[in-house]
């Protein structure tokens, strides 16, 4: 289980939290995305917590992004790297950090280089999708995700970290699902839905970047090793096999639509 990181969580609910078995925190930027009205302002606010946690082994799980209204909405993790992550790992170099779903180069540059303390996770969508997705023929609200999609040198640069065989990145879908209609609105949720489909996914990213071989080990390896988790006795068999993912799924009294509706995938879960 993870807690969410406020303001004002104090640094012994760190070490209450660890006798609980809670193993990580959530870092959301205060605004940087859906639900995070409650997230954290500024990170020096919180560095006693950060110390306990470092203390403690508990991981900090971020969403890398600043959230200055002056920030180019496309630059906002390589500026979150260079002026935040980086000077609070300087100051704590022992607090385990999981940069979660990465979407530039600089953050997969940044990640790979950084001591083991660090490691990311990745999306189906930035290592299938770059920002033309979002104006393919029409403005497209079921690809509108935070972090938002980037240009293809991003999406080239995180498919290839994700499918290197490097134990620091791992499978991390961020499917978030959301009401059709909260989606095809005025002003949309940000949020890409690809948990029935994700296994799919990401094979058909491995396999366009012929890496096939590494896709275990990110999908169920990698994570639990870096979390300090045992490994998922369970097995899940994936079969080449041509299907449509439908159009939607139920979700309540309304629908949700998935990444890449109505498109062919050639990887398929068995069941």
């Amino acid at each position: 289980m993870t807690l969410y990181l406020t303001d004002n969580t104090p640094p012994e609910e760190v070490y209450t939290a660890k006798a609980a078995g809670i193993v990580a925190f959530k870092l959301y930027p205060a605004g940087a995305t859906t639900n995070s009205d409650s997230g954290v302002t500024n990170i020096s606010i919180c560095l006693p917590t950060l110390k306990a946690m470092a203390d403690a082994g508990v991981l900090l799980l971020v969403h890398g992004e600043v959230t200055d209204s002056e920030v180019d909405m496309f630059d906002r993790e390589a500026i979150f790297i260079d002026q935040k992550l980086k000077p609070l790992l300087e100051q704590l170099p022992d607090l385990k950090v999981v940069m979660e779903h990465i979407t530039t180069a600089d953050a997969a540059q940044f990640v790979a280089a950084a001591p083991d303390t660090v490691a990311a996770s990745v999306t189906p969508q930035h290592m299938l999708l770059n920002r033309n997705a979002l104006f393919a023929k029409g403005l497209r609200p079921h690809n509108y995700c935070l972090p938002i999609l980037k240009r293809e040198k991003h999406r080239e640069a995180v498919a290839a970290a994700a499918t290197s065989g490097n134990r620091k990145f791992f499978l991390g879908t961020d499917s978030a699902p959301h009401a059709v209609h909260t989606k095809e609105a005025a002003c949309g949720c940000a949020g890409i839905f690809s948990a029935p489909i994700a296994l799919p996914l990401y094979a058909t990213a491995f396999e366009q970047a012929g890496k096939l071989e590494n896709l275990e080990a990110f999908a169920s390896f990698n994570g639990p090793d870096f979390y300090g988790l045992p490994r998922n006795s369970g097995k899940v068999t994936l079969v080449k096999e041509e299907w449509i993912i439908p159009d939607s799924y139920g979700f309540g009294g309304s629908k949700v639509v998935p990444m890449w509706a109505g498109e062919t995938l050639s990887w398929k879960v068995q069941q």
